[in-house]
């Protein structure tokens, strides 16, 4: 069985291949979005998480490093920075994410995740 993932997409430079993406949930992004700014980003969220590509939305994940965030959002601020990508984002979807094989203790380097939607589906980030 295939996991649909919905993401917003930020691209803060249309001449850099730069994309920051959070993974969502729909039905409370949607609402968000429409203004009920009550809905905690945690519930709008899937996961607290900022991913960065330069690849496209659909190539390999990773983190940003808080100069990136620095360099695009003016802040490193988690908050701050999420806000701003739920905001001048746009919303894809797709059948799923896999994770590269063989994952080590990943507190000890970069971590990425494949979203080309083929795989190996992991179900939470």
């Amino acid at each position: 069985m295939v996991n649909h993932i919905s993401r917003v997409v930020y691209k803060p430079d249309h001449e850099k291949p730069d994309e920051f993406i959070v993974i969502i949930n729909p039905p409370e992004y949607k609402k968000w979005k429409e203004g009920d700014k009550s809905i905690p980003l945690a519930e709008v969220l899937d996961s607290f998480e900022i991913f960065h590509s330069n690849q496209g939305s659909q190539g390999i994940l990773g983190r940003p490093s808080k100069q990136q965030l620095d360099t695009y959002f003016g802040t490193n601020d988690d908050t701050k920075v999420i806000t701003t990508i739920l905001q001048k984002g746009r919303e894809h979807s797709s059948d799923g994410i896999r994770a590269g094989s063989g994952a080590t203790n990943l507190a000890r380097g970069s971590f990425s995740i494949d979203n080309k939607g083929r795989g190996n589906v992991v179900g939470g980030i």
